[in-house]
């Protein structure tokens, strides 16, 4: 049985421990508040972005676009897939890792000639040590993710994809749901399907037709890559602050164990020290005993 000493001990190690995973809670707490006021602060430029194509499609719902699949619909593409994946920088997140890695092998998988693209040093380790060749990795940290980076991934993804190097793009990432609810997300990136900006039945018909300068064609070059750059931010803070709402989870989990392992010690502690004076009480006694027996 380990002695008061070594308990003493290892409460304080449990203690120290549990200072940690707390401050790490409270850290995560705070980048997940910032990330979201960044978003929410860049989403109305990114949801403009989006009326306008399609206020484009109610004008002219026939128009051809390299970034849209054709009119005549939705169809298998010949050529190399890319495959965003967004990873953390490091662990300790619970599965939040492991659930994008899974999903991303398993993409990969489906296609002959998959293209990978890595944010996050957590996926770059991950793939590295598996022998996942990996064909552009952004070395810049997943941490606290900025437009100027999303438009950085978007312009290499973009110049893949008009000089054909990549007939589809797919960025597999981490949606929050809710507080204690996140989930990973595959979304195709390009080629647009039109459906995504179809007119719904509340929305006014065009009466006025809009007139583009210098064409249609010309306006969407210029507003899709700008829309996929928000696109991609929008899925780097999802990710971010789903990393962030496991680390919580995780950390949460850590503190009520590691309270949970002090109350045991503190009892286990306590049995010991009482085995401890009950001991040294019954030698004092017996020793008393036989002194008074040799007198």
């Amino acid at each position: 049985m380990s002695t008061t000493k070594e308990i003493k001990s290892r409460m304080r190690s449990v203690g120290d421990t549990k200072k940690i995973t707390n401050a790490m809670y409270l850290i995560a707490s705070t980048k997940l508040r910032k990330a979201k006021n960044e978003l929410d602060t860049t989403r109305p430029y990114f949801n403009a972005l989006h009326a306008e194509i399609k206020r484009i499609f109610r004008v002219n719902e026939g128009i051809e676009n390299r970034y849209f699949y054709p009119v005549s619909g939705e169809h298998e593409l010949a050529g190399s897939y890319g495959y965003l994946v967004v990873t953390a920088d490091k662990g300790l997140a619970g599965a939040y890792n492991h659930n994008i890695l899974k999903e991303a092998v398993r993409l990969m998988a489906e296609h002959d000639d998959p293209k990978l693209f890595v944010v996050g040093e957590y996926g770059r380790q991950y793939f590295k040590t598996h022998n996942i060749p990996i064909e552009k990795s952004f070395l810049y940290t997943a941490q606290n993710p900025t437009v100027t980076r999303a438009r950085e991934i978007s312009d290499i993804l973009l110049e893949a994809y008009n000089a054909g190097s990549l007939s589809k793009i797919f960025i597999i990432y981490t949606d929050m749901e809710g507080p204690m609810n996140f989930r990973v997300c595959t979304t195709r990136l390009l080629p647009f399907h039109r459906q995504r900006f179809a007119t719904t039945d509340t929305e006014k018909e065009v009466k006025n037709p809009f007139n583009f300068f210098p064409s249609i064609e010309t306006v969407l070059d210029n507003v899709v890559p700008s829309y996929v750059t928000g696109f991609i931010y929008s899925a780097l803070i999802d990710s971010f602050c789903s990393e962030q709402n496991a680390r919580m989870n995780a950390m949460d989990a850590a503190n009520r164990n590691a309270e949970k392992l002090l109350d045991e010690l503190k009892v286990t502690y306590n049995h010991v020290r009482q085995g401890a004076i009950t001991q040294e009480i019954t030698e004092i006694s017996s020793g008393s005993k036989s002194q008074r027996g040799k007198s």
